[in-house]
């Protein structure tokens, strides 16, 4: 298990169990330092004042917010840190929603939430259990690292997972991003179907590889034996397609034909601005349905949560979002 990032109580209703953190994953990359050309010796970074024109030491840097082009606030650490929120030892769960309508857009880093103490393993069986069987997840506010956190637990294989989540205001909202599925073709749609039908497989991420990050680490080991560096082959240029329906007809040559062909079907989905139903479609093929929607068929969606009803009612995310410090 990695190393505990966090430690404290989970609390949901009246229970409260003690819990910690660990990370669930982080990136691997090839790092270079930086060296000089004629000797390959390290390099150092230098702070260069622009005003009086020389290096200067790192005790005479300050901290400054630009609030206008060319001015500046200074900000000391000490008033950084009256207005940090404390790393608070309490995960306090806020409410519970479908997992179906949480937006995947809005994680950022994974976390394993671990039961801290023997005396809380019972209460932890019980929340995890009951988040798999509800098929919710729970939406809970956290500070650690001088931050405050909204995060999303939800049930894994073994255990629960914590996600910290992107605040709204975090979320690039790209007005030109959207599709006009008004140029679609039937013909063209029933045949891309198909593709996907044929292209159908289990999700193994351990079939995966960053061949980059490989064919870097094999030059490397190549340098440092004085070994000759092989260069990697060039992909093959495609043209680009003109006729779409050619195109896909030549891609679905040669593959086993589907067992059944795949239907559309329309599916009721929450619409993230105005809280409106629209029909989405999922696609069928056999007993694989399930695979084009995600688990158990559910279409990813906004946050929402319960109203006072007992119904359902679309959450806008900026519900959630980080409270102005008191003055």
């Amino acid at each position: 298990m990695a190393s505990t990032v966090w430690k404290g109580h989970l609390t949901f209703g009246l229970l409260s169990l003690p819990v910690k953190l660990h990370s669930a994953a982080r990136r691997e990359t090839v790092t270079f330092n930086q060296l000089h050309k004629s000797d390959h010796s390290r390099l150092k970074q230098v702070l260069h004042c622009q005003a009086e024109d020389k290096a200067i030491p790192r005790s005479e840097v300050v901290k400054g917010y630009e609030y206008e082009k060319d001015k500046y606030v200074v900000v000391d650490d000490g008033e950084i840190r009256k207005v940090a929120p404390k790393t608070a030892k309490t995960v306090e769960v806020l409410e519970f929603v479908k997992a179906s309508e949480v937006n995947p857009i809005f994680l950022e880093s994974s976390y394993y939430l671990a039961p801290d103490a023997a005396a809380g393993e019972r209460s932890y069986a019980l929340l995890y259990e009951a988040l798999r069987k509800s098929g919710c997840v729970g939406v809970a506010k956290i500070a650690m690292h001088n931050r405050e956190h909204i995060v999303i637990l939800r049930p894994g294989q073994h255990g629960i997972l914590l996600h910290t989540m992107y605040y709204p205001e975090e979320i690039r909202q790209v007005e030109e991003f959207r599709t006009d599925s008004s140029t679609v073709k039937p013909a063209e749609l029933k045949m891309a179907l198909k593709l996907v039908v044929s292209l159908q497989a289990p999700f193994q991420p351990e079939k995966y590889k960053d061949s980059y990050r490989e064919n870097l680490m094999v030059m490397i080991k190549a340098k440092v034996e004085g070994q000759e560096i092989a260069e990697t082959a060039a992909p093959a240029h495609r043209a680009p397609v003109i006729d779409i329906l050619e195109a896909l007809k030549r891609s679905l040559a040669g593959r086993k034909p589907s067992e059944s062909v795949p239907t559309i079907t329309e599916k009721p989905h929450a619409n993230a601005q105005s809280g409106q139903r629209k029909p989405c479609v999922a696609v069928s093929a056999g007993n694989n349905a399930n695979s084009a929607t995600g688990d158990n068929g559910k279409q990813s969606g906004i946050l929402s949560r319960r109203d006072g009803a007992g119904g359902s009612t679309p959450q806008r995310p900026q519900d959630y979002r980080l409270a102005a410090p008191k003055r």
